[in-house]
């Protein structure tokens, strides 16, 4: 093991990464992969010995890479002293429990690494039980592979019977805590549901993005606060919600988790209820690393993640962030292929009152323009109107006042349905 230099006190484990490439992914394409899988790794806390790439169709069914070069991974374990073999895809109960018995090395996936990473960043009841109901689903199906012994089997009354292996008796153990976390997370998401009603009146705009774009470093950037950003994936698990003041607007200004390619689906699925920040949002900032090589690739991803959290048709605008490490040359070909797009830099402050602007634009996009005349005495519908609209101007004449400006068809229904009720009172 080796030591962590940014941490002196905790010693790194060595790991080898493993990948394939062939006709689907060539090879520059699948060393960016690793290089992606090496950030994953030092996220979880290990440092990477050796990469190892292998030119094949599709993976082994037993082994993955195959019993010769399974036989060169045991070497290169051996060589390096390592002390895991990570996979750059999901693996099977079979393929996990042939490479460990081959190489005698702790064996992860691509999947198994990305949960271990959001286990250990994990900081609120809701994440955390998010991601132990996601480690669990994950776990299931693999249980072939050892004796977990999440629990002592106990004889005598109330037991199962003598015919029940320990595999058996962990299945069952691992459904149960499943059905108690769903309810957990039920009765959160009702919490966060009532929280989210108490401040219904302000637009809402969601960062979201591939990880390590530079949402948490905008948010910081955009609202004056210190939103945990560092170089490294994921380093924000929950939604974090802060106040923008724009020209006409409050806006809540919400920064997500990052998405990544073949994120684990049952992590998507346990995750849906924080990212309904995202789903209750007016817009949608796309935040893009503009120094990427594979922008088209990481706006794919982001894109299919969205659809498959049903996050569709929402005003969204990308935003291409750290334009300060772009060639110049390369940033005027991005302006000529994503027209509408917005350039930044967060960390330099480059580019972040045109966006506010433009943000403003989006919101006020399908405002339509109103004219009231309000009794006095009806001043909670005074306050709604400066709460969700834009007010232009403001009369009073005797005991009412006349306001005009703009507002959304759904909050002009809002409006004449609270007058309408403030009047029947009033009767």
């Amino acid at each position: 093991m080796l030591e962590d230099v940014r941490n002196p006190s905790i010693t790194k484990e060595k790991a080898i990464l493993v990948g394939i490439y062939g006709h689907e992914t060539p090879r520059w394409l699948a060393k960016e992969y690793l290089e992606e899988l090496e950030l994953l790794a030092d996220t979880a806390g290990a440092d990477t010995v050796e990469k190892i790439l292998q030119n094949r169709p599709h993976p082994d069914p037993s082994t993955y890479v195959g019993k010769g070069k399974l036989n060169q991974l045991k070497a290169l374990v051996g060589e390096n002293g390592s002390d895991v073999l990570i996979f750059d895809d999901d693996l099977t109960a079979t393929q996990v429990r042939n490479i460990e018995k081959t190489a005698n090395v702790k064996v992860l996936d691509r999947s198994g690494l990305i949960l271990d990473i959001f286990a250990s960043r994990a900081k609120t009841s809701a994440a955390k039980t998010q991601v132990e109901l996601a480690q669990l689903q994950y776990l299931l199906p693999r249980l072939t592979r050892f004796w977990t012994h999440l629990s002592r089997q106990k004889g005598g009354i109330g037991t199962k019977g003598p015919g029940e292996t320990q595999i058996e008796t962990d299945r069952r153990l691992i459904g149960d805590r499943i059905s108690t976390l769903k309810d957990k997370l039920e009765k959160l998401d009702k919490q966060r549901t009532t929280q989210r009603k108490g401040r219904s009146g302000n637009p809402r705009v969601a960062l979201v993005g591939y990880t390590n774009a530079g949402k948490s470093t905008l948010m910081n950037a955009l609202t004056d606060t210190t939103v945990l950003a560092e170089d490294r994936l994921f380093a924000t698990l929950d939604s974090t919600v802060r106040r923008l003041e724009l020209e006409n607007h409050d806006v809540l200004l919400s920064d997500t988790v990052g998405f990544i390619r073949k994120l684990p689906h049952n992590l998507i699925e346990s995750f849906k209820s924080t990212l309904d920040e995202v789903r209750e949002s007016d817009v949608l900032l796309h935040v893009v690393d503009a120094s990427s090589r594979l922008i088209d690739d990481y706006i794919d991803v982001v894109n299919s993640t969205l659809e498959e959290l049903d996050v569709t048709g929402f005003k969204k605008v990308i935003v291409f962030n750290k334009i300060d490490k772009v060639e110049p040359a390369r940033l005027m070909e991005l302006k000529k292929g994503f027209p509408g797009a917005i350039f930044v830099s967060a960390e330099r402050a480059i580019g972040l009152d045109k966006m506010q602007q433009q943000i403003q634009l989006l919101i006020e996009e399908d405002y339509e323009p109103f004219a009231y005349t309000v009794p006095m005495a009806h001043y909670k519908a005074v306050a709604f109107l400066h709460d969700v609209a834009v007010v232009d101007s403001e009369h009073f004449e005797g005991n009412s006042v006349t306001i005009e400006g703009r507002i959304t068809q759904a909050d002009r229904n809002r409006f004449e349905s609270m007058l309408d009720e403030l009047e029947t009172a009033v009767l």
